[in-house]
This record gives C-alpha cells, structure tokens and sequence, in this order.
C-alpha cells in the first residue's frame, strides 16, 4: 500500500508540472504513460502553413532549453498538424503521447501558441526526463491580450523591444500599443516632418537637454515585423490633441498653447494647417504599421488648453461651427482627426475621455480611470467596444510591494502581482458588468516617469507581465493564484537565462527595488 501511495504521488507530481505553462491552459485532461525527452528533438509539419512557424520555435528551444534541435520532412516527435475542426484561430489542441507530441490547431496562430506551451514544458523537463502523458486543449479568455510601453518619457531601445516582445509571445501576449509621441520625445521618423526627429527628439523625462533618440522608419518596420513573427500586433500611439510639446518643439506653428506647467501642450484645433500636419504624419505611420488601429490619444486635454480662448481662429470656429465651450472644440477636433484614421482604413484607439466626444466612427475605447466607472459604464452604453486598462491594477509604474519608494500610488493603492492576477472583477471595475462582447480584453500599461534605465523598466514589468497573461488567456473558473504561484518558479528560470531582471514577488522582502526618479512635486 505504502510502495502504491508513493507511485500515485510521483505520478501526480509529474502530472502537476506537465502544468507547468503560463498562462494555465483551459482544459487538461491527463492520460497513461510518459513522453521521454529525447537528447535531440525533432520536429516535422504536415501542412506548410505551419512550418513557417519553426524557425522562430527553433530559436526558443536553442534560448530556454538544453536540447538539441533538428527539423524532419515526415515523422518529427513533435509533429504540426493541420486540423480544420478547430475553428477559433488562437486556439490549438497539444497532444502528449508515449511516442510523440502532436500539436493540432486550425490556424498559424493557434498552432504557434501550443508551441510556446511546448516550449515551456521542454524547459521544464529537460532532455531524458519524462512528461506525463496528457491532452490540452486551450484557446484565449480575451481577444486582446495587451501591453503598452511609453518611450516617449524614457527610451529604451531595439533590443529591449524585442526582449520584452518574446516574452510577450512566450506567454500568448498578442497587442503591443507602442506609445511614441508626448511632450518630453518624439520617437518616430516621419520623413515629410523630419524636425520631428530633430529638437522634436531632443530629451527625456529625467534630461530635457538629452540627445536625440528616436526609431527610424527603417527600425519601426524591423520591429514591426518581429512581433508579426511572434503573432504580435503593434498598435502605435500619436497623442493628440493634448501632450504635443515635443511637436511643438519641431513645428512651433501648429502649437495651441499651454499653461505654465504645461507649456505648448497642445495642437492648434483652429487651424486647418493642424489637421493637414496630422493627417501626412498619420498617412506615414499608417503605412509602418500593418495593424488595423492607430490610438491617437485624446486624454488630458483640460491640462493645456487655457489659452485656447485667446486665438481668433478659434474664435472664429466656434462662432463657425456653433461650438458652445472648449470641450465641444476638442471633440470638433477629435471628429476631424477620426475622420482622417478611417480615410486611412485604420480604427481609431482612444484613452476613455473620447467616449463623451459623441464619435461615429465606431472607435475603440481604453478605460484606464479606475475612479471613474462611470465612463466604462457610458463606453458600453453607446456600444463602444473597450479595453479594460485601469490604473489600479493595471498601471506598472504604479509600486508592486508598499515599502516601495520609487513609482505610484492611488490614495494608498498600488499594484502588486495578485491584484494583476484577480483582474478583471467587480472589485476592480466600480460594479460595473464586463459580461458583454463589447469588452474585447485587458491591457497593462507602462508609463515611464519614473522608468529611466532597461533594468528598471523589466522590474517594474516582471512578473506582472505573467500575472497580466493568465488574466487576460484563462478562464476565471481556472484561475489559481496559488497555482500561479508554483508555476511561476518554471517561468522565473526562463527570466534568469534570458537576463530579464524582476521583482522577487515570492521573497518581497528580500528583494532589492530597482528605483528610478521621483515624480516631480506639484
């Protein structure tokens, strides 16, 4: 009895980490036997459509594993296959049998994230180690499964883009929304505006006086194209009609002023000049960006707009287009603008301000004011589909452990790993139901004030960015933080091998923050 006790144990040890995978897969159903790892794994396709996909696993297996890695026509043991049955496209059927792996999917994408599966088993297990026999069968929570960097504020550059891409796609993260412009940088070159990249570039948060740093186009289409390799969508930000000062440093004529704290921060919404100067910049970067949206912002206008009033050409446009107060002439300028992203066949993306801006345009709206429900509650009315961002918990500049110094808080509140975790819950939406197809995922976003180096920037994302994807992939019925918790030491490994720092969240107190500067004082 003793000797059987100790076997069901094993086996159920080896059950339980062939788990090992972030995010949890939605359905496991083990099976008898064993896969044992070979020293040297080979892999095969039956359909081309997915023998595209290896190159890219081929460099995770050489990355995260110790194994060897060779590529068969026919018979490989772990074998593609094309299964027309699977109808959803992210979705995907991975099969582990005693004498091979088989990963079944309906679409490249799906067939893609069982290889990321995979590829976190085979970094578990290990060559001559076994993997208990099982069948997964998963498919995404959310369509939208995202993550936003500010590189406006802070730069950080190709490698770290495409360092925290593979991680992203390690983990069935599949929308980057790549904030490029603000008030402290410029970072896209657009070839008919080149200032933009000159004083347009020039500074950062920390160092106004700071060199230029910018992408060139050439940069944007390489990254662009290493995300489509990892089934990532990038959606650029052009912020406007607010946080234009860099802009305004380039072209000062399309300036609408500011107040003294935030000097030209704004576009000029009276002149036609304006709208001709965003819309050329928005042709550029449509043309970069294969993505389906542009996010163009529209947040936080109020904070620059006083001086509004004192231009004729806005007089003249209100007393011309019976605009009643300065709101009406930003949702005016917001109106044009939307028309230009649709001319453009683009979507438009905007922060949750633009929800009462009354578009027709069918936008996307991200509701990232966590105090102010009221305005998911009115996206979903109009019928506006949204991405649940707000920044409790779903800030990471905010703190993730409260002795914190360096970053965030929200009237005593931060954002630890379980509260990523546990989003979305009523806890964290005011109440307000997210049980409708309007809702189309979740978004953590990174705004970079107080994330000045790259070693920063991964502490403050690491390990929520693995919080964040099992939030926005799993089931809330399959969700387990504990689970999570023990899972979590598999993908910290990975962390280590790929020299991504993060916060120790299992040892907090033991663990050394990374701080950055402190946000100024008002």
């Amino acid at each position: 009895m003793k000797f059987r006790l100790i076997i069901l144990l094993v086996f159920a040890s080896f059950c339980a980490r062939a788990q090992e995978i972030i995010p949890r897969p939605n359905e496991y159903r083990q099976s008898g036997g064993f896969f044992r790892l070979p020293e040297t794994v080979s892999i095969s396709s039956s359909d081309t459509c997915f023998s595209g996909l290896i190159p890219v696993f081929a460099t995770s297996v050489k990355k995260y594993t110790s194994l060897d890695f060779q590529v068969k026509q026919k018979n490989g043991a772990i074998r593609l296959v094309r299964n027309p049955k699977i109808l959803e496209k992210e979705a995907y059927r991975l099969k582990i049998e005693p004498r091979n792996i088989t990963v079944e999917a309906g679409y490249p994408a799906g067939c893609f994230y069982a290889l990321q599966s995979l590829i976190q088993l085979l970094h578990s297990f290990g060559p001559g180690k076994t993997i208990a026999c099982a069948v997964i069968s998963d498919k995404p929570r959310y369509e939208w499964r995202g993550f936003m960097l500010d590189e406006s504020r802070h730069f950080f550059g190709m490698a770290e883009v495409e360092k925290i891409l593979d991680m992203m796609a390690l983990q069935k993260l599949n929308k980057f929304h790549w904030h490029l412009t603000d008030s402290p940088g410029w970072r896209i070159e657009i070839k008919q505006y080149p200032l933009l990249t000159g004083p347009g570039a020039k500074g950062n948060f920390s160092d106004p006086e700071a060199e230029a740093r910018y992408y060139t186009q050439k940069q944007i289409s390489t990254i662009v194209q290493y995300a489509a390799d990892r089934f990532i969508e990038v959606i650029p930000e052009i912020d406007m009609p607010g946080h234009a000062t860099a802009a305004a440093k380039a072209y000062p004529e399309f300036s609408g002023g500011g107040s003294k704290k935030f000097p030209d921060f704004t576009f000029h919404p009276g002149k036609d000049g304006t709208y001709g100067f965003l819309t050329n910049i928005l042709k550029e970067v449509a043309s970069l960006f294969p993505s389906g949206y542009i996010h163009i912002g529209g947040d936080e206008v109020s904070y620059g707009n006083q001086q509004w009033t004192g231009f004729p050409e806005i007089q003249l446009l209100m007393k011309q287009k019976e605009l009643k107060d300065l709101t009406d002439v930003e949702h005016y300028f917001l109106k044009r603008m939307a028309d230009s992203i649709q001319k453009s066949g683009k979507t438009l993306i905007g922060w949750d301000e633009i929800v009462s801006a009354g578009l027709t345009n069918h936008p996307r709206i991200m509701w990232w004011r966590h105090d102010q429900p009221q305005m998911l509650d009115l996206a979903l009315k109009n019928g506006y589909e949204v991405i649940l961002c707000p920044r409790i918990p779903l800030y990471f500049d905010f703190v993730q452990l409260n002795s914190h110094k360096s970053g965030r808080k929200w009237s005593g509140k931060y954002a630890p790993v379980e509260s990523v975790y546990n989003f979305p819950s009523d806890q964290f939406t005011g109440g307000i139901s997210i049980a409708t197809p309007l809702v189309k995922g979740i978004q953590a976003n990174l705004w970079t004030e107080t994330v000045h180096t790259n070693e920063r920037l991964e502490f403050m994302t690491f390990p929520r960015l693995s919080a964040l994807a099992e939030a926005a992939w799993t089931n809330k019925e399959v969700k387990d933080y504990e689970s999570f918790r023990g899972r979590m030491k598999n993908m910290e490994d990975i962390y280590r091998k790929s020299d991504v720092r993060y916060f120790d969240f299992m040892h907090p107190e033991e663990a050394t923050e990374i701080s950055g500067p402190e946000m100024p004082k008002n």
